[in-house]
Formats: structure tokens, sequence, C-alpha cells
């Protein structure tokens, strides 16, 4: 089994923080950023060709990026968001143009709220009076400003004003109306990414939880369709998260495996949950390494050298 040199996977760490910095700039200030509307569409090209380059390290650099650390969280959340929603149109297989405004919208939902979403992530408190309806107006404000910013795009537009709307449709996602199944999709890929996020109230849920939130919804037993395809796509403990194994090891999960719940891993602390000097590769679709639980990011108490372990995972 091959292993990447971990100096080949600088460029692309480098890259992928990029990316996120030049995404939380504009959403910060879009109205006195010149091309907007040009911008959000290099910053998804530039995402596409990452991801290509390496999808499981892309996933587990935001993975990474989600569970542990809530500072700069408005553009970490968009830039995850933005990247299950352009996986999750592919499985689904939504033709190009619904790929384009759902992945765009994605990283442009919460434009009407960045300064606040970061504040609330590291408040304690519950929110204010003028927190919540600022929180209550955000779609139609995000909208304005868009339409402003010079987006054009109805579909895109459309999305972030419905974004925080209840919506009901047939049974089977296709059969909805375009918006209404985009917007569905980022309602999904939001609460899923948002449910894995710590705040200073609350550490992040497990993954598994997550998941368990997005498959199954509240007060019903149906399989969630979109859940459903956030699972095959990402496996029950997608890239970048942690996990206990049945030989008693923490790891971090490095790439998906052929069945959801058997990937790829890395121990970090031993039984004892000691820290391990040499990550080991271990493949949890053996016994010994079988997945026993996933675990809150902040529950792990270890310093990853990034490179070192995306230079772990096995071509």
């Amino acid at each position: 089994m091959h292993v990447k040199d971990e100096n080949e996977y600088e460029d692309l760490l480098a890259e992928w923080s990029d990316l996120e910095s030049g995404l939380g700039i504009i959403l910060g200030s879009p109205e006195s950023t010149q091309e907007f509307a040009h911008r959000v569409l290099q910053y998804d090209r530039w995402m596409q060709s990452l991801l290509q380059r390496d999808p499981d390290a892309g996933l587990y650099l935001l993975f990474q990026l989600a569970g542990n650390s809530p500072v700069g969280y408005s553009a970490s959340h968009a830039l995850v968001c933005g990247v299950l929603c352009h996986l999750t149109a592919n499985q689904l297989s939504l033709p190009p143009k619904e790929r384009d405004s759902l992945v765009r919208a994605a990283f442009t939902m919460n434009v009407a709220m960045t300064r606040l979403q970061d504040t609330l992530t590291l408040q304690k408190n519950t929110l204010s009076v003028h927190q919540r309806q600022e929180v209550e107006e955000h779609p139609e404000k995000g909208r304005k400003m868009l339409q402003d910013a010079g987006i054009n795009d109805p579909q895109w537009l459309e999305i972030i004003a419905l974004h925080h709307a209840t919506l009901e449709g047939p049974e089977t996602l296709s059969e909805w109306t375009p918006v209404q199944r985009m917007t569905k999709i980022l309602q999904t890929v939001d609460r899923f990414t948002a449910a894995m996020s710590p705040r200073k109230s609350r550490s992040g849920r497990t993954a598994r939880d997550s998941v368990r939130s997005v498959v199954v919804q509240a007060g019903t037993t149906k399989l969630d369709e979109v859940g459903t395809a956030l699972v095959r796509i990402l496996g029950v403990s997608p890239p970048g998260t942690f996990v206990k194994l049945a030989n008693g090891e923490t790891a971090v999960v490095l790439r998906r495996g052929v069945k959801p719940g058997e990937p790829m891993v890395g121990s970090v602390l031993n039984k004892n949950d000691e820290p391990i000097a040499e990550p080991r590769l271990r493949d949890a679709s053996l016994e010994a390494y079988v997945i026993q639980s996933t675990l809150v990011a902040t529950s792990v108490r270890v310093s990853l050298k990034i490179d070192a372990m995306l230079g772990m995972i096995p071509k």
C-alpha cells in the first residue's frame, strides 16, 4: 500500500487555508468586495479543484477545523457546507446548474450575519432580543445584500431567502421543485455540520450522533433521502473525526472505506489514553480495529501535526 510523503500535503493544506481565509474576507464585507459574484464563482472552482486532488484529505482538513475550534466559525462552516453540498449534488445527480446555485448559496447563506455567527460561537449566554431578531431576519436580508452585490441568479437568491423555512414536499426528492430540493439539501447539510461544531455554550456532537440527526428526522421512522446520501458520501465517521477502536486505541479517521463504518484510521492515543509517538495506520474493517464509538473532537486531548497525519493517508 503506497502512503504519500507528508511533504506532498503542505501545499494542499496551505491552499485549503487560503481558500477559507479568502471566503471569510468576502463574507465579512460583501458590500466593499469588488466583483463579489465573480469572487464566489472563483472560490467555487478553487474548491472543486482541491477536492479533485484528494477528496479525503480535503474532508480531513475541513472536519478537523469544524470539530476542533470555534474561532472563525462562519468561514469554516460556509466552506464545509459548500463542499458537502457539492458532493451531495453529485451523489443525487443534480443538473450542473442546480449544483452551481446550491453550492454558491451554501457559501453565502449567512452573509447577513457573518459577524454575529462568529460572536455566537464564542458566547456562553443565550441570544439577546436584538441577536434573535438578527438571526430571524438574516435570510431575507442576505438575499437583498447579495442582489446589491451583483448576484442575479434567481435560484441562488431564493435558496438564501428560504434556507430556514419549513419545507414540505412529495415523498421522493426528485419530485420536489428545483429550488425546494436544493434548499432541503442545504438545510440538511447545514444542520449536520452545525451539530458537529463546538460552541462555548456546548461541545459538538459526535459524528455518529450528527449523522443520526439527519438520517432519521425527529418524530418519524422514515430515512431522509439527503441524510442517507450524506452517509454514502462520508461514511458514519467522516475523515478528520475521532473514534474509539476495539483494541482501546483512540484514532482519527483518515480515509473513507468501502463500507460506511470501515474507514482507514490513524491511532493517536493508546488504550490508556496516552499519546502514541508515531501514529499508526489501522484498517477498521479488521476485527481488532473495529470502531466501537465516535468521539467529540474537543474531548480528545492530543496535538496532531496535520501534514504528518495527511501523509499517512493511503492511496
